[in-house]
């Protein structure tokens, strides 16, 4: 297995000068930045505050959000309301063996763990949660679904009782008059 480390060498470092300038990026990069910036912290991501974190004026944010939002780098929430993806890098092959001496080979990619009996069982017991996290959001999500098609035919039965309100309405009034 390779390390590798990030200290720089003597060689890739500036020499000190006066003319050191900022790096320039692009204005997709720095709205996507803010935007990570603000969803960090937790604080809404719209527009506005964007805008006021960057310096850029409303229309290149919008224009950017688009971009990003086109890209996959950002989702809508809400309206107006927006937060950055995360993207993951590929899923690496997985195994898992059990050796007739109860010792458990876990493999990711190119890394072999050897386990014991014991660090298995701890190592489950840790999976457990983001199985139940997972089971969770799913479980979520259906209710989701469910709940707006209840909302929609709610919504759809309302308008039907007011029509037989409004008829029967027109019925008892005719009936006044003769």
């Amino acid at each position: 297995m390779t390390i590798q480390t990030d200290a720089p060498n003597a060689s890739s470092q500036l020499a000190p000068t006066d003319d050191i300038r900022p790096e320039k990026r692009s204005t997709a990069a720095i709205v996507l930045e803010a935007a990570w910036d603000l969803h960090t912290r937790e604080l809404a991501v719209t527009r506005e505050t964007v805008a006021e974190v960057t310096g850029l004026n409303l229309t290149t944010v919008d224009d950017r959000i688009k971009f990003l939002h086109e890209q996959g780098r950002i989702r809508r929430v809400l309206r107006g309301h927006y937060e950055p993806v995360t993207v993951h890098p590929p899923a690496r092959p997985m195994s898992k063996t059990i050796l007739p001496d109860g010792i458990v080979m876990l493999e990711i990619g190119d890394m072999v763990m050897h386990l014991t009996p014991r660090e298995d069982r701890t190592l489950a017991s840790l999976q457990v949660g983001v199985s139940q996290e997972m089971q969770l959001i799913a479980d979520r999500h259906q209710t989701n679904v469910v709940m707006s098609e209840m909302a929609l035919e709610i919504r759809a039965l309302k308008r039907q009782l007011a029509a037989m309100r409004a008829e029967r309405n027109g019925r008892d009034q005719m009936d006044l008059a003769v």
